[in-house]
């Protein structure tokens, strides 16, 4: 049988669960990367790659067997060498053991930050893919309540130079030391315990595995319970209150505003002392725009020694969702309107050297002579130039914000 060669071939879609992006809201992403490469500099964090995959065993220590992130959202898969891989789905775990596979620990205290696309399995809404992208900030090998401070100062900073500092609050806590995480436990434990007939189904699974998560449940039925629960305050000793008194203190030496939420929490058992979230309800019920804390046990957990750590990541497409409409200036510097085509050659002379001196610049150049002035008219520019010949004399002529007509002028009369 023929085939038949008439027959519409499919348009491919997209994976459900990504996007493409151009125009505005690619501006906008690239705007909140370029804002925290600059920020980073300024707190002396260095740039930091690591693979988009890595042996799924990674993940699955960090992030424990019986998360949901692991049991359900990782796109895990065998390759042709039988080994186990996932694809990223944060960037704390490759980082740290990027930390010990390398041999970093001889830099520490090490202060890195990056960006990239991560991968999750879940349901998409809003600001939320399965291909997403984060900023990430970590210091490894530092068991200063300084750093934490740092960190969070930094994330502060980062989110008033994007301009979206207003209506987002840092909630913060502590977990304590190991000493004081444990008593807690056990008392949160003893706690759900007594109430077990009256947890849902999830909670009753975290109380035999994870039992701090109950203290976050969504599930109505679970909410008088939790909220009954006794705090970490009760069981805290008196250096892990020393170190979170010296965080908060950090904090209002550089000016952070900042709100306890004793009930924030952090699962896994290597998470130490400090835990935070800022916080907006401009994103709707998915409010946490940056969150992190100290995970002290987490590189022991890899395989590599004791080592303090602390951290934090943010969403860029959330972030970019959040960043006003007049934040991104689209406009170009200059466009240049080439009225006759004897004056090309002197028209490209200009564009190169307009671009050389920093100036985003366009050339209309095509199509009729006549039309090509109103053409580069309708694209936005701060300033238009209309290069032609005028009693056989080459001509420009400039138009737009004074101060930007007179740096384009010098540059001209020098050609």
């Amino acid at each position: 049988m023929s085939k038949d060669k008439s027959a519409k071939i499919p348009t491919p879609q997209p994976v459900r669960g990504t996007q493409d992006m151009l125009g505005d809201f690619a501006d906008r992403f690239a705007h909140v990367v370029e804002t925290f490469e600059r920020v980073r500099r300024l707190y002396g964090y260095k740039r930091i790659e690591v693979p988009v995959i890595e042996p799924t065993a990674v993940f699955a220590r960090s992030l424990g067997e019986t998360t949901d992130v692991v049991s359900k959202e990782m796109y895990s898969f065998e390759d042709r060498g039988g080994e186990s891989i996932t694809l990223r789905p944060e960037f704390t775990a490759g980082i740290a053991r990027a930390y010990i596979t390398n041999g970093w620990q001889q830099f520490a205290p090490l202060k890195v930050a990056t960006h990239g696309p991560l991968f999750r399995y879940e349901r998409p809404q809003k600001g939320r893919y399965r291909q997403f992208h984060q900023l990430d900030a970590e210091v490894l090998g530092s068991d200063s309540a300084l750093a934490d401070a740092e960190l969070l100062v930094f994330a502060d900073q980062l989110l008033k130079e994007l301009g979206i500092a207003e209506g987002v609050t840092l909630t913060l806590n502590t977990l304590g030391d190991a000493a004081s995480r444990d008593a807690w436990r056990a008392a949160l434990v003893e706690h759900f315990e007594a109430h077990r007939g009256d947890l849902s189904e999830d909670s009753l699974t975290r109380l035999d595995k994870n039992p701090l998560r109950i203290l976050d449940s969504k599930d109505a039925k679970d909410r008088p319970i939790a909220d009954s629960a006794p705090d970490i305050d009760a069981f805290l000793t008196s250096e892990a209150r020393d170190f979170f008194d010296a965080v908060t203190a950090g904090l209002d030496a550089a000016g952070v505003a900042w709100e306890r939420n004793a009930r924030l929490v952090r699962g896994l058992d290597y998470y130490r002392h400090t835990a935070f979230e800022f916080v907006t309800d401009r994103l709707g019920a998915q409010g946490t725009v940056l969150a992190g804390g100290r995970y002290d046990g987490l590189i022991e957990a890899l395989g590599g020694p004791p080592t303090p750590a602390v951290g934090w990541a943010a969403g860029i497409e959330r972030l970019a969702m959040l960043l006003a409409d007049d934040v991104i200036d689209n406009r170009l510097d200059a466009v240049i309107a080439v009225e006759d085509d004897s004056q090309l050659a002197f028209a490209l002379k200009v564009i190169a050297a307009m671009r050389g001196n920093g100036l985003a610049t366009e050339i209309v150049a095509t199509g009729s002579p006549r039309k090509r002035f109103d053409k580069a008219g309708k694209i936005p520019a701060h300033a238009l130039i209309a290069i032609g010949t005028r009693n056989g004399e080459t001509y420009a002529n400039i138009r737009g914000d004074s101060e930007l007509t007179t740096k384009i002028d010098a540059i001209i009369r020098v050609l």
